[in-house]
Order: structure tokens, then C-alpha cells, then sequence
């Protein structure tokens, strides 16, 4: 797999949450709007990336023995300088991210992908692999914000983190006596999971099975 290809299988061939189902907790959690799906998107990319390059670099002067120590602390250390950071510079996201900040120390995906590919790969390709995964994850909690936030609300909203005053986006498409106000609870994150996660996988049976019908044609 070149790396190219090895990018775009974490969007959507092997999306870490839709196709892998890692990283399900926060995504259930934190999808009830856009705009904390993008704040928790983008920390995650950035953590991923530099986790990935990090432990890419010392994977040939880390043990074995304590190569996973190694890895949580790296990851560790980066969340929390993102974290800081968030504290710092938009409090509204890190109050309604909360505790699911630090959390992505213990996120399978950026573990998995630390210990799956990172420690056996080149900084470039692992960077790749991270930025793929990341952008996955991203595209993962977008979609469910988007669908549980517009059913939920009739519309989408987002705005500036570093300003709230400031509004980017403000949609309203259905109108109040038609949303359904369950979708913004932990049932409508499970139906809203379900459903998208369903479709992924016949999308991908679909593509499997053309490839495997060219193949056939070619022999």
C-alpha cells in the first residue's frame, strides 16, 4: 500500500470509528453540536500527527518493554499542552468538551495507530497515517454533530471558538414543531451511530464487491 493509499483508507475504508469502532466514547459524547465536534476533531489531528511523528523517531531507541509507557506519556504530554492551550485561548470549547479533553490520552484510535503503525514506519509516512486517521475521526463526528444537531434543533450553528460574539454559520432549516429533541440525547448519538455506521459498511460492501466483479472480468 503506497502512501497515498494508506492516507485514504482512514477516511473511509478503515474510518476509525465506522469501519474500526475506536474512539466510540467521545464520539457518542461530544456530537451533540458541530461545533464541539470540530474543536474535538481538530485536537485529535493535531494530537494523532505529532504523536505519530514523535514516536516514529524514537521507535528504534525505545525497549520493547516499555514502549506502551513510552507511547502514553508522549501522547499524554501532547494533550495536555492541547488542552492548555483550549483553556487558554477558548474556554467555551473546553467547558463543553470537558473531561473528554483529556481523555484522548486513553483514545484507542491515537494508541492503536501509535502502536499499529507509528513504531514500525518512517516520520513521513507515519505523519500521513496520522493526518488520515485524524481527518476519519473528524469526518466520523461531523457527520453525526451535523445529523444530531439539525434533527434535534432544525439547524446548525457555529461559531467562532476564539469568539463567541463571532458567528460563522447560522442555519435554520426545520422548523421547531418538527425536531426531534431525543437526538440530542445518548439515544439519538446511539440511532444517529447505528445508522451512519450501517451505511458505511453496504458502501463498502458495494465497492468490495465491484472490485471483486472487474477482477473476475479481467481473469
Amino acid at each position: 500500500m503506497n502512501r497515498f493509499e494508506n492516507f485514504k483508507a482512514g477516511l473511509i475504508k478503515d474510518n476509525p470509528v465506522f469501519s474500526l469502532f475506536l474512539g466510540i466514547c467521545s464520539t457518542l459524547a461530544i456530537t451533540t453540536t458541530v461545533n464541539n465536534a470540530i474543536g474535538m476533531g481538530v485536537s485529535v489531528i493535531i494530537v494523532l500527527i505529532m504523536s505519530n511523528v514523535i514516536i516514529s523517531c524514537v521507535r528504534k531507541i525505545t525497549p520493547d518493554e516499555i514502549r506502551i509507557p513510552v507511547y502514553i506519556v508522549i501522547i499524554a504530554t501532547l494533550v495536555k499542552i492541547i488542552q492548555m492551550l483550549i483553556q487558554a485561548y477558548a474556554p467555551s470549547l473546553n467547558t463543553s468538551l470537558g473531561v473528554f479533553i483529556p481523555l484522548i490520552v486513553v483514545n484507542c484510535i491515537i494508541l492503536g495507530r501509535a502502536e499499529a503503525f507509528a513504531s514500525k514506519n518512517g516520520i513521513l509516512d507515519s505523519a500521513l497515517d496520522g493526518l488520515g486517521m485524524g481527518l476519519g475521526y473528524t469526518l466520523a463526528v461531523l457527520s453525526m454533530s451535523f445529523i444530531r444537531e439539525l434533527i434535534s434543533t432544525g439547524g446548525i450553528k457555529v461559531v467562532n471558538p476564539f469568539n463567541e460574539a463571532q458567528v460563522w454559520l447560522n442555519l435554520h432549516i426545520i422548523p421547531e414543531n418538527f425536531t426531534i429533541s431525543i437526538f440530542g440525547s445518548s439515544v439519538g448519538a446511539f440511532i444517529t451511530f447505528a445508522v451512519l455506521a450501517a451505511a458505511v459498511g453496504a458502501y463498502k460492501q458495494h465497492v468490495t464487491a465491484k472490485e471483486e466483479a472487474a477482477a473476475k472480468e479481467e481473469k
